[in-house]
């Protein structure tokens, strides 16, 4: 079969971070981006210059995604806390099961290495942590910066789940969220203790 002539940026950094996640930074060259792209390696290469403009290219790719999905459950969630666990639990679908939980925590390290790629991630936090933020704000009683403490409550649970992967990690993750929001916001107007699902009506 002949090789395409032309293939989108997209495309190929989809292809380049599928080989990312299934190989591991070492497994991704030039070589094997064009076997699984149908592109020549030289091309490539003019296209990228280096591996690690190829790496970066890729996580890049991966970072556009997840904001556009960030951006999507914004949207479609209500500010509640309530939205804030759906939004979360909306997050961890991609995490899938414990093999490629790990090997995205082989990819963060590529994320962590990398200054341009590190902004990336900060400036996702912000996006994030301002809308779970917003889920709050009709709550009474809920301390400052309750973004950032539910998004990494979130976090954590994702790395407690990844040591014991014997339930389904999006039920140990709402398990693990509602019980957070449970304890940050367990105290009523009249002193009273609330359930989930009335907190934010």
């Amino acid at each position: 079969m002949a090789r395409p002539k032309t293939l989108p940026d997209i495309e190929v950094l989809a292809a380049a971070h599928r080989l990312l996640h299934e190989r591991g930074p070492d497994g991704l060259t030039f070589a094997s981006l064009a076997r699984a792209c149908g592109l020549s390696a030289s091309t490539l290469v003019q296209r990228f210059g280096s591996k690690d403009g190829l790496v970066q290219g890729a996580l890049l790719h991966a970072w556009d995604r997840l904001d556009d999905k960030t951006a999507g459950l914004a949207a479609a969630v209500p500010r509640t806390p309530d939205g804030a666990v759906d939004m979360l639990l909306g997050l961890s679908q991609d995490y899938g099961g414990i093999e490629t939980y790990a090997d995205g925590l082989l990819i963060l390290r590529e994320d962590l290495r990398d200054p341009i790629l590190r902004a990336r991630g900060a400036a996702w936090k912000a996006t994030l942590t301002a809308v779970l933020e917003d889920c709050f704000a009709c709550t009474p009683g809920v301390p400052r910066g309750v973004g950032l403490l539910i998004a990494s409550q979130w976090q954590g649970s994702l790395l407690w789940w990844s040591f014991d992967p014997s339930v389904d990690v999006e039920r140990f993750v709402e398990d693990n969220l509602k019980r957070f929001v449970a304890a940050i916001c367990t105290v009523g107007p009249a002193g009273g203790h609330r359930s989930l699902s009335s907190i934010g009506q």
